[in-house]
């Protein structure tokens, strides 16, 4: 196998397990302003948007007009009563490699810009590039957030199909293949089977076993 041009990584779930932080910080925003406590986190809201997961979360309670107050209250959350995330198996691995091998890589997440920030520098992470909601106006399952970061570390139209996007959710999925990119699923939460229909060209349990794979093919 002919070794990618470059490599896109999504974050929660691929890079890192921060449930606990996201849902630390939904749990307290959402007791905050409405004295209750948080439903349970569906897994068809994996992947997506902070606003719609806001959306998602008042509307069990019939309060969508305050989207956009939980919205912002939990980003004040995350950032206030940081928790770092847990990094996951062959993050340190694959990024060495790549920085050996002059490969461009960077990050594209439906997260807060500010949580990408601080677990980045929590977890002394060596990604340069690093795309958070704010910086599209479409995000995922939109393409709009892997062509941003794909230009940004130098890459053009005709080079995306030679572009590894590493993702765990169908969101993520349709993104990259909307992108004209080649999925990889990883799998923290879907089956394989699911990733595979939504357009995962290979999958693999972490990251570690992608950078194995490579360093195998790619002798």
């Amino acid at each position: 196998m002919k070794m990618p041009k470059g490599f896109l990584f999504d974050f929660d779930g691929v890079v890192v397990n921060s449930f606990k932080s996201h849902h630390a910080a939904w749990a307290s925003a959402f007791y905050e302003l409405f004295k209750r406590e948080i439903p349970q986190f569906p897994l068809e809201m994996a992947g997506k948007s902070p606003m719609r997961i806001a959306n998602y979360y008042c509307s069990t309670i019939d309060r969508e007009d305050y989207t956009k107050k939980l919205y912002d209250l939990k980003d004040l959350h995350l950032d206030k009563h940081f928790i770092t995330p847990r990094l996951l198996p062959g993050i340190l691995e694959i990024t060495s490699f790549l920085r050996t091998e002059n490969i461009p890589y960077g990050i594209a997440s439906n997260a807060t810009k500010q949580f990408l920030k601080n677990s980045v520098t929590a977890l002394n992470l060596s990604f340069t590039k690093v795309f958070g909601v704010e910086d599209y106006e479409h995000p995922k399952p939109a393409p709009e957030a892997y062509i941003t970061l794909a230009k940004a570390i130098g890459f053009t139209a005709k080079d995306f199909k030679e572009l590894w996007v590493f993702e765990d959710s169908l969101t993520g999925i349709t993104a990259a293949k909307s992108a004209g990119m080649n999925p990889i699923g990883i799998l923290t939460q879907y089956s394989e089977e699911a990733l595979s229909k939504a357009g995962s060209s290979l999958v693999f349990q972490t990251i570690l076993e992608a950078y194995h794979y490579l360093i195998k093919t790619n002798p």
